[in-house]
């Protein structure tokens, strides 16, 4: 038997992971909300990491995501995304668990003169609050524990929590007219296809640790993304192309930011759903949890 610990069991990630447990009998998995273990308190982590036996596996889903509201609210964002992450890794270097940790494409400036997809080793450099405190939660990780995967996302969404998919449907509901950016592109990542990877990765005990880049397969622009979701949903709304520049934010973000996953595929020996496939699975499930029989 596999014991993993879940941090933040509310966020969409986690939920994700609970919901697909049941496929994974070898594995005991332990939910703790962000009030069961604050990940920002050291003594709170020690406590929490003492009281389990045998644990293997970390799975950190905390962080501090509010990216426009992080450029107000530094030090809660520094909190959380980098003293959290530092807490965690202590404690699994002290008890001998491998960390697995979400991070973000917002690490990357997203101004490569010519757009390709970032590798593992591209070169970061953030451009919001948010980005260089999860770009600092990374560094801490790598240089206080080796066993970690570190597992760089984008644009996720899901039938839970707060997130795009959720949040265009709701205004669906509330207006006729939406604008949506049309200048920034990237990939959409649905959370259950995450969980799914993070536990291959579990199951099969893979040891070759680092980063590794996941989202699913294609690219494309937070416009073209809420018409295929009103489109998928069958939701009657007229949408307006807006730029970046039209649409100002506290926080800036990258303009290209999609994610090469050859890493992760040449790993585990599977390609990425489409975004469009895995987004049409998440929206028939919503609809089952909103109108279940």
């Amino acid at each position: 038997m596999i014991t993993v610990l879940v941090t933040a069991k509310d966020s969409q990630l986690a939920r994700c992971i609970e919901s697909i447990s049941k496929n994974h009998p070898k594995v005991n998995f332990i939910f703790k909300s962000s009030s069961d273990l604050d990940i920002t308190k050291k003594t709170h982590v020690q406590s929490v990491f003492n009281s389990i036996k045998d644990l293997d596996y970390c799975i950190n889903c905390a962080a501090y995501t509010a990216v426009d509201k992080a450029e107000e609210d530094t030090i809660n964002a520094y909190s959380v995304n980098v003293l959290g992450s530092k807490n965690l890794a202590e404690a699994c270097y002290e008890y001998e668990v491998t960390l697995v940790h979400i991070s973000t494409d917002f690490v990357f400036n997203g101004t490569v003169p010519v757009p390709q997809p970032y590798s593992e080793d591209s070169n970061t450099g953030p451009l919001s609050v948010y980005g260089e405190t999860k770009l600092k939660g990374e560094k801490v990780i790598a240089e206080t524990i080796k066993k970690h995967f570190i597992f760089r996302t984008s644009w996720m969404f899901s039938e839970f929590g707060n997130n795009f998919l959720k949040t265009m449907l709701k205004l669906a509901t509330e207006r006729n007219e939406i604008n949506v950016v049309s200048d920034q592109i990237g990939s959409p990542t649905y959370a259950r296809d995450l969980a799914k990877v993070i536990l291959c990765f579990i199951e099969k005990e893979y040891k070759n640790y680092g980063i590794f880049h996941y989202c699913n397969r294609g690219s494309t622009t937070w416009y073209n993304f809420a018409k295929e979701i009103f489109s998928l949903s069958q939701k009657g709304v007229k949408l307006n192309k807006v730029k970046t520049k039209d649409y100002p934010t506290l926080a800036a973000r990258p303009k290209y930011s999609v994610l090469d996953t050859s890493k992760i595929e040449q790993t585990l020996g599977v390609t990425p759903l489409k975004w469009e496939d895995s987004l049409a699975i998440a929206i028939s499930r919503l609809n089952k949890m909103c109108n279940p029989k």
